[in-house]
């Protein structure tokens, strides 16, 4: 009862110095709070991943740099960091993946899309999905894609993620029969405009069944398809 009371003080949230924790999230909407690390410091990370770590056993950061990334590690360095997701998480290996109906692919058009397909996968493991990679299968050669159709239709979701352009989530929906997530990218030239021409071409797309997240949003793409994929 005492150890139960304890694990209830701070429910549904708790306020710190520089945050208000909401510890009800994970049973509100199946969804952990997930801590965003950009523009937070060390200090506000380590604080608030310190009471996240015992209420929960999901712990998640976003969009840290390497070098906060050792700051927080070095007062938890049970946590670890994946530096091409820019990405602070618990053990992921302590995550039983039964949580889906299926497998989640990840989809890049280029290797350049990889840091932001990294957080979707991450992300969607961390949530419990069994996931898989299938990374530089862009349309500037078309082959690469098709020559991987077996994986694309074992799929229940899809994350295709593109910058340039952005077509590759059009190709993706005209294979197969499965909800695709677009995750435009700031990957590109001048005229990309840091992802919004991706962005526009994926909102335009031709293809039935495929929605569109924000530039770069690798982890919003990645809830999504967790909720699809636990329905």
């Amino acid at each position: 009862m005492d150890e139960a009371m304890a694990t209830l003080k701070h429910w549904p949230g708790e306020q710190l110095g520089c945050a208000h924790l909401d510890h009800h999230r994970t049973m509100r909407t199946g969804l952990p709070e997930v801590v965003f690390g950009e523009n937070k410091s060390a200090d506000q990370l380590i604080a608030i991943l310190e009471k996240f770590k015992s209420h929960q056993a999901l712990v998640m950061a976003t969009r840290v740099d390497a070098a906060k990334a050792a700051q927080v590690r070095q007062a938890l360095p049970e946590l670890r960091y994946h530096p091409e997701a820019r990405m602070l998480t618990g053990d992921l290996e302590a995550v039983a993946p039964d949580k889906g109906r299926g497998t989640i692919v990840v989809v890049t058009a280029g290797t350049s899309d990889i840091p932001v397909a990294e957080e979707a996968w991450l992300t969607a493991r961390a949530l419990g999905n069994p996931v898989e990679r299938l990374y530089d299968v862009g349309v500037a050669g078309i082959h690469r894609l098709l020559g991987q159709r077996e994986l694309l239709l074992a799929a229940t979701v899809l994350i295709v993620v593109a910058g340039m352009e952005g077509a590759l989530p059009s190709v993706v929906g005209g294979l197969v029969d499965k909800p695709i997530i677009a995750v435009p990218t700031s990957v590109g030239y001048g005229t990309g405009l840091g992802g919004i021409a991706a962005l526009l071409g994926m909102l335009n797309s031709c293809a039935p069944g495929v929605a569109v997240v924000n530039i770069d949003n690798g982890f919003g793409a990645a809830c999504v398809a967790a909720a699809i994929n636990r329905t």
